[in-house]
């Protein structure tokens, strides 16, 4: 088993990843997911992309990967968005998750083995639980109008992660001091007492009826699904204070073990070279760019394609770049088949070809990856316009084809299935450019919908119409 080592967060240094057990091979993986109160965006996604090129990577290495990723459905942005809506939580959040986990296989995410909801029955009760521990043991208080909050004097090791100096650290805008007479203003809520804002949100509790705060949620959800110790734990750089200094102070209090061993953060993602703002016009969505005409394997790629804890400069540029890659991919992969014509016996490839895999032994050092992918589709092409000794044999292009697998099992970048379109969909397809093209507009959405119903997406490109399976 590779070797593969990562930075790590807490130590601020290289470490090796080990499992737990000494001869052992499994991993557990906890990755924060999506608060399901709108759309994931693509600032969302790089954390989600980067994630999965981690898990496929150690997977690859012969590690046994189990990954859970949360969904947070109860929080004051979810209660806040029903409440507008007019509707209860569970209706507000469904069309989200939907929506999440569509998006989730566009890119082509790996499944996680779990990913559980706040709200959930077992989970409600597994933070009950913890809250209750926390209160036995002096570090969590209930004050006056039933809510709880984690005592942060009693876990000295607080702002470890983030290198935080908490006797220097100032009240920020999201501490309301005022709300509730806490012991003090960094103190955070594990349980939230019931308030009419709420409306048809709560659960009963020890402490009245209330609900959990977010730090809460993950620890419990974590900790009950992977054990008291998880080996890998990952996020966005955004989520290491305060969230996951809290998630370390919560678990640790009342497991009394080490909660991660090692932790891993990606950095922002900026839009044209600015943070991604709706107010700027560079807020988008996976859905807006697929609209645009791109596809989630050219977005996969563009994400991908950046060190995890570099910043992420995400522009058109780049994703047509991502285009222009992905098609010297493909077309080299063809030629290869075509080289390889029948030929089953495969040549083992250049011994250079396993630098891709040691580049991302070194901390998923993907453009070192990346750079051993496209020297060996160039030099491979040189052979195979060469005639003669020292042109590429049908042996080792089998044997490329044997790699490149490899290869796409980390990356995840091999070409999309080619669905066969009906001839009944083409006829109306073409029946639609026609209409468009004699301006008549009400026509061409009535065969439009004809071809919904036909379990097929059209979208007009700049190149024309695009038709996708639904």
């Amino acid at each position: 088993m590779a070797s593969v080592h990562i930075l790590n967060t807490l130590s601020r240094s290289l470490e090796e990843i080990t499992p737990q057990e000494r001869e052992g091979k499994t991993l557990s993986l906890y990755t924060c997911g999506p608060t399901v109160y709108a759309y994931a965006h693509i600032g969302n996604f790089r954390a989600y992309v980067f994630e999965d090129l981690l898990q496929r990577h150690l997977q690859e290495r012969g590690f046994l990967v189990r990954r859970v990723m949360n969904l947070t459905d109860v929080d004051d942005k979810t209660i806040r968005g029903a409440h507008a809506a007019g509707i209860a939580l569970a209706d507000y959040t469904k069309p989200f998750k939907e929506a999440f986990f569509e998006d989730f296989r566009t890119l082509r995410l790996q499944e996680a083995e779990a990913y559980p909801c706040a709200t959930a029955p077992d989970q409600i009760a597994r933070m009950i639980a913890m809250i209750g521990t926390l209160l036995e043991k002096g570090h969590a208080y209930q004050v006056e109008d039933g809510s709880v909050y984690f005592r942060i004097a009693s876990f000295p090791n607080y702002g470890r992660l983030a290198h935080v100096d908490l006797e220097n650290q100032r009240p920020g805008q999201r501490v309301a001091s005022d709300e509730y007479d806490k012991e003090a203003v960094a103190d955070f809520a594990l349980w939230k007492s019931w308030v009419a804002e709420d409306g048809s949100v709560g659960w009963e509790s020890p402490w009245g009826k209330g609900r959990p705060g977010w730090h809460i949620e993950c620890s419990a959800m974590a900790t009950g699904l992977l054990g008291e110790t998880i080996d890998i734990h990952c996020g966005g750089v955004d989520n290491i204070f305060p969230h996951h200094e809290a998630e370390i102070a919560q678990c640790e209090c009342a497991g009394g073990k080490p909660f991660v061993r090692y932790w891993m953060h990606c950095a922002h993602l900026m839009v044209e070279g600015s943070k991604m703002a709706k107010s700027s016009g560079n807020f988008f969505t996976l859905r807006d760019l697929l609209e645009k005409g791109w596809t989630g394997r050219e977005v996969r790629y563009a994400l991908i394609s950046v060190h995890y804890r570099g910043a992420l400069n995400f522009t058109f540029d780049g994703l047509a770049a991502a285009r222009t890659a992905l098609g010297r991919l493909d077309a080299w992969r063809e030629r290869l088949i075509e080289t390889a014509g029948l030929e089953n016996t495969a040549e083992s490839t250049d011994p250079s070809t396993e630098g891709f895999f040691a580049a991302l032994d070194d901390d998923l050092n993907i453009s070192s990856a990346l750079g051993v992918l496209f020297e060996t589709l160039r030099e491979s092409n040189r052979r195979m316009d060469q005639t003669g000794e020292g042109a590429l044999t049908p042996s080792q292009a089998r044997g490329l084809l044997n790699w490149l697998a490899r290869v796409d099992g980390v990356l995840a970048l091999e070409p999309d299935a080619v669905a066969i379109i009906p001839s009944e969909v083409e006829e109306l397809v073409a029946a639609r450019a026609a209409a468009r093209n004699a301006k008549e507009w009400q026509k061409s959405d009535e065969i439009r919908d004809q071809i919904t119903g036909l379990g097929w997406t059209v979208k007009d490109t700049k190149e024309g119409q695009k038709i996708i399976k639904a």
